[in-house]
């Protein structure tokens, strides 16, 4: 099924992905999305990773967790994070990230208050510009037609420079009547 999506990333091993984070380390955890805990972690080189770890208790399962993998890797643009591989070994299901170092914009906003980032006008319009930006690449721009429907402050995440990028596709399926649109789950947020 991995050979059919024609993905444009990394296949990690699981050992890996544990060196990386430190076997999962609880001081590693950075947060918590969709699909379960994300960990920071370091690749030999240098890398800075975020690891996207499939819950075992989940049951979005392996066919969506795919999906994801599939969409996510066709989608390239600077204000979407960049998906850097994904790991399928034993119970694992994990997705591989670029780490952005200043977390979400709701962090940044409404966070405790030593994480703080005290944003002046014109970084906000900047934060405000490059969202719009993302989501017109989403919606008019890829090929494959998306609609993210969970934008919120905490799927913006924000990388050195303060520019944003969105995050957190949920889990898509294509639409059957027509392959050029993509749709997530309605979150309820």
């Amino acid at each position: 099924e991995l050979e059919s999506l024609g993905l444009q990333t990394g296949l990690f091993t699981l050992r890996q992905i544990k060196a990386a984070t430190n076997n999962f380390d609880v001081s590693n955890k950075i947060g918590e999305g969709g699909f379960g805990p994300v960990y920071k972690g370091c690749l030999p080189n240098g890398t800075l990773i975020a690891v996207k770890q499939l819950s075992s208790k989940s049951k979005q399962g392996n066919r969506e967790f795919l999906y994801e993998i599939g969409m996510i890797s066709a989608l390239q643009n600077p204000y979407l994070v960049k998906l850097y591989g994904f790991c399928e070994e034993g119970d694992q299901l994990l997705l591989i990230y670029e780490y952005l170092e200043n977390n979400s914009l709701a962090r940044a906003l409404f966070g405790p208050e030593e994480h703080q980032i005290k944003l002046d006008w014109s970084t906000r319009q900047k934060i405000c510009v490059g969202i719009a930006r993302g989501l017109a690449y989403l919606h008019e721009e890829s090929r494959l037609k998306f609609v993210h429907r969970d934008i919120k402050a905490t799927n913006v995440l924000l990388d050195t420079n303060l520019d944003p990028k969105i995050s957190d596709f949920g889990l898509a399926k294509l639409d059957e009547e027509d392959n050029t649109h993509i749709s997530t789950r309605i979150a309820g947020t």
